[in-house]
């Protein structure tokens, strides 16, 4: 990986991480067309930069992220789910990583819920705040929230739709969202330095240099995507994002079956 696919995969992981069109997907399809190897410290470095986007919610919501311990041990209650299934099925995961058509179809099929998403749940809201949320709520968001270990379901899209189906309004659902991502991705990234060390390798001073990259860009470019997609989304709903998932989904499909077969190298 050199400097220029380094800032290419920040941009876009700062971009998708909170918008739910799947940060992991779009990485693997950007990988994929612009010939990026897939080996252990690309694998890495798609997981670690999302600290950088993971500190933006921090800086952005300082005030009402650091709460009483009561909220933290419901976030650490929405999280457990994702640490249980990332144990049981880390190589099932990690084989799914490398298969664009996966990504490709659960695009589609995600665009297709977001499509329904705003009808299925247009109930009145019963919880006003993140921090009011339940730890019976809490558990259901961070169950869905394990089916984004498909690549192209997406993490937000997921633990939002899950939110919403708990009577949490569009906003709250996708801060709730925020927040549960800082747990779930720090432990992600815990957990696969930890892997790369355990198998023996050791990074480059050139490596380092591009995890910092990575990081700062993925942290700048979050914090914008952060606040255009609240706005977006208070007033306007899924239905842009269903769109444009599928479109997304769908050509990639018609490419890989008819003009050039995707593969991660």
């Amino acid at each position: 990986m050199d400097f220029l696919q380094a800032l290419v995969l920040a941009v876009i992981e700062g971009i998708t991480e909170f918008l739910p069109v799947s940060s992991t997907g779009h990485m693997i399809i950007a990988s994929s067309f612009f010939g990026i190897a897939q080996d252990d410290f690309t694998k890495l470095f798609t997981i670690v930069i999302q600290l950088g986007a993971i500190l933006s919610v921090v800086v952005l919501y300082f005030k009402r992220f650091f709460q009483t311990l009561d909220f933290y041990f419901k976030l650490l209650v929405a999280f457990i789910p994702a640490v249980v299934f990332g144990l049981l099925f880390s190589k099932k995961i990690d084989a799914l990583l490398e298969n664009p058509v996966t990504v490709a179809v659960s695009l589609l099929i995600g665009g297709i819920i977001l499509l329904k998403v705003d009808d299925w749940f247009s109930h009145s809201h019963d919880t006003e705040t993140a921090t009011e949320i339940t730890y019976s709520q809490a558990l259901k968001i961070g169950l869905f929230q394990c089916l984004a270990m498909i690549p192209g379901v997406s993490r937000s899209g997921a633990s939002i739709v899950g939110g919403m189906s708990q009577k949490l309004s569009r906003t709250v659902a996708a801060e709730f969202s925020f927040f549960l991502a800082v747990p779930t991705m720090l432990g992600a990234t815990v957990k696969k330095c930890y892997d790369y060390y355990k198998d023996g390798y050791v990074l480059t001073d050139e490596q380092v240099n591009l995890l910092i990259i990575g990081n700062v860009v993925a942290f700048v470019v979050a914090m914008l995507a952060i606040k255009s997609f609240i706005g977006y989304l208070s007033k306007n709903g899924f239905k842009m994002f269903g769109y444009y998932r599928i479109i997304v989904g769908a050509a990639l499909l018609l490419i890989h079956f008819f003009l050039h077969e995707l593969t991660v190298i």
